[in-house]
Formats: structure tokens, C-alpha cells, sequence
């Protein structure tokens, strides 16, 4: 757990690689303080070369951290005539994707789109996974002997929707929730009348399995990777 160190991290300088106002509010949620950077990477990787979901996401998340890491690398116009600004310390970045029978979902194109989607998940159990990377662009990792360390993590929840008549998916669909969000729908929305259970973090289906962060952060302090 990180609890006992949000006021030391708080010094540091910590980039969310997200726009995701979920991302945001569980890290807000323990006293973390971070910049917002969103990566320019096109989630378009070939889903056919990954063995599940989670690889895809967790690559996707990989992309999108080496992405903020090259914009932060770039000189900005602070170092003209003046101080260059603070190295960062740690970028966050993570990668959200419903599987539902070995299918990959994203983002919804539309509204039909997002119709389509929901159905398939309609009176069945389907998996969400979160992967999550950890970039420290000024730590060397241990394994090449040079910058960055990265550490990854892939978090899966099962997650099993009750059997949804058109009528309340169309409904759902009219609130304007299901668009940015993969499988088309945010489980802390109206559409968590939707699921009958889940097994797994309640917070990986948000987007960002915050317990298992902490657990990450925790060890990379530990080991003396980011120091405090």
C-alpha cells in the first residue's frame, strides 16, 4: 500500500498518460497529485496477434506511456531563456478493453455500433481487463542497464450481465453513456443495473485497478526504484 507515502510522491513529478475522467478520480481518491498528458497514439494495434484481451490492452498501454515519454523528452519553451522543466519521475498509463468470447471491444463507432456490442454481452459472462504500465524515464532498468524501467500488470474482472430486453439497451444507449468507453458501457453508471456479479476488482472494470497500482507503486519504492 501507498497511503503512507502520498505525501513524498506528492513531491514528485507523476504524469496520468490518460484523458479518462475514472483514471483521474481514483487516483484523486487517495491524495495523489499528477499532470494530465494525453498520448497521441492510435489504438489500432492488429487485435489478431495477441493471445487474449489483456496482451492487447497492456500493449495498447505500453504505446500510449512511450508516446507521453517522448513528448516529455522534447525541449519545451520553459528551457528558452530560462529553467527547462522538472524531470518527470513516473508516467501511469493503462488500457481498458471487454472481451466477450474471444472478441476484442473497444470504444463504440455508434450508437448501432454500441447496440451491437451490448447484446453480445446480453445474459453472459464476458471479462474486462485493464492493462496498466508504470514508466520511470530517469531509472535504468536492471535488465539492459539503461533508462527507462518500465514495470506492467494486466488486471481481469468477469463480469456477468443480466438477460437485457432491446427496449432497456436503447434506453441505455440513449443517456449518451456508452460512447468512450470499451464494451460500451461504464459499469459506474446506469448500466450497472445491468450485471448481476463480478469476480474480480470492481475497479478494473472502471478502468483502473487502483489496489493493484498501489501494490506495484509499493514495490518499486521498496526496492529502491523510485526513491522518496
Amino acid at each position: 500500500m501507498i497511503l503512507q507515502h502520498v505525501p513524498a510522491l506528492n513531491a514528485k513529478r507523476i504524469i496520468l498518460a490518460s484523458a479518462s475522467p475514472r483514471r483521474r478520480e481514483l487516483l484523486g481518491n487517495i491524495g495523489l497529485k499528477f499532470e494530465v498528458m494525453v498520448s497521441t497514439f492510435e489504438e489500432t494495434l492488429p487485435k489478431h496477434r495477441f493471445s487474449y484481451g489483456g496482451e492487447y490492452a497492456l500493449e495498447t498501454a505500453r504505446h500510449k506511456a512511450l508516446d507521453v515519454a517522448a513528448m516529455c523528452a522534447q525541449p519545451g519553451p520553459g528551457e528558452v531563456g530560462g529553467a527547462p522543466p522538472r524531470a518527470v519521475d513516473m508516467i501511469i498509463s493503462a488500457d481498458t478493453v471487454v472481451e466477450a468470447n474471444g472478441e476484442i471491444l473497444e470504444k463504440p463507432d455508434d450508437a448501432e455500433h454500441a447496440f451491437r456490442m451490448i447484446s453480445s454481452l446480453s445474459g453472459k459472462e464476458h471479462q474486462v481487463h485493464t492493462g496498466v504500465v508504470l514508466l520511470l524515464p530517469g531509472v535504468a532498468d536492471p535488465a539492459t542497464g539503461s533508462p527507462p524501467l518500465i514495470r506492467t500488470f494486466v488486471a481481469t474482472t468477469d463480469v456477468t450481465f443480466d438477460s437485457l430486453p432491446d427496449e432497456a439497451i436503447r434506453a441505455y444507449i440513449a443517456t449518451g453513456e456508452p460512447y468512450g468507453k470499451a464494451g460500451s458501457y461504464g459499469i459506474q453508471g446506469a448500466a450497472g443495473a445491468f450485471v448481476v456479479g463480478l469476480k474480480g476488482c470492481y475497479h478494473t472494470v472502471m478502468g483502473f485497478p487502483l489496489h493493484r497500482f498501489t501494490k506495484e507503486v509499493a514495490a518499486l519504492i521498496e526496492e529502491g526504484l523510485l526513491k522518496l
